[in-house]
């Protein structure tokens, strides 16, 4: 079935807020536990991906994803505009070179999605260029989840009323300056086409679906993504690594 965005809300409006506030304290917890446990196995890796416009809260739910994982395990890459470096190698090579290694839960903000979507509405790459790209993205993930990371892949979906009320705070509160840009505003007069773009990329690279998320309130969207990495890291043949020693035998018992 193909997806259209706005077939999707951008808000549940029977949820009541303090009861998913207190699931998703306890869910966070054990994403906590389990990342940790991944971390010290060192076998499975996972690569959470959070696409949305500016002020979707890309940045809110990676901070709330965290908030009891070990440090040690876990990174953040945000993309922003290619180096002249990036541009000199193809257009994946600045993802592959951040793909998280065994054992990490890795979060990117934006990512290989933007070299489809901001040339596609910007068009400053050629059509049949960027058509070639959308296979590319499905091979890649493909090929990262066939070396043993697991790939989730999150739309914050915001509305354009909220998306103004976040940028309009930008600009009137002082601890949040350091988040506007002008260039965020010229982006918001394309909405039209970029949720153009979008639609084809959560139908054209869907090897791996996309989890559409409701995006207008933060207490919503940190508990959506929550549960569906929650899920994943289930999934996983997760444990304790056995003792490695030839000095020493195992004599601890499973908690």
């Amino acid at each position: 079935m193909k997806i259209r965005i706005e077939d999707y809300p951008t808000l549940n409006q029977d949820w009541d807020k303090d009861k998913i506030a207190d699931k998703t304290k306890k869910i966070l917890k054990k994403i906590g536990e389990l990342q940790n446990m991944m971390y010290a196995q060192n076998k499975f890796s996972l690569l959470v991906i959070l696409q949305g416009t500016d002020a979707s809260g890309k940045d809110g739910v990676a901070l709330s994803l965290l908030k009891y994982c070990n440090p040690l395990g876990v990174k953040i890459h945000s993309f922003k505009k290619p180096t002249e470096e990036e541009y000199a190698h193809d257009f994946l090579w600045r993802v592959h070179n951040v793909a998280p290694r065994k054992g990490e839960l890795k979060i990117f903000i934006r990512s290989h999605y933007e070299d489809i979507l901001v040339p596609s509405v910007d068009k400053y790459i050629p059509e049949e260029v960027i058509e070639k790209r959308y296979k590319m993205i499905n091979d890649f993930e493909e090929f990262l989840e066939n070396n043993g990371t697991v790939i989730l892949k999150f739309f914050m979906n915001v509305s354009r009323d909220a998306q103004k009320e976040r940028l309009m705070e930008r600009i009137e509160m002082k601890e949040k300056h350091w988040k506007h840009k002008d260039g965020d505003w010229n982006v918001r007069e394309k909405w039209d086409e970029y949720m153009k773009v979008y639609e084809r990329i959560l139908n054209t690279c869907n090897t791996i679906p996309w989890h559409i998320v409701p995006s207008d309130k933060n207490w919503q969207k940190s508990y959506v993504v929550a549960e569906t990495v929650l899920k994943a890291l289930e999934k996983l043949d997760i444990k304790w690594p056995e003792l490695v020693s030839e000095r020493f035998k195992p004599n601890v018992k499973d908690k």
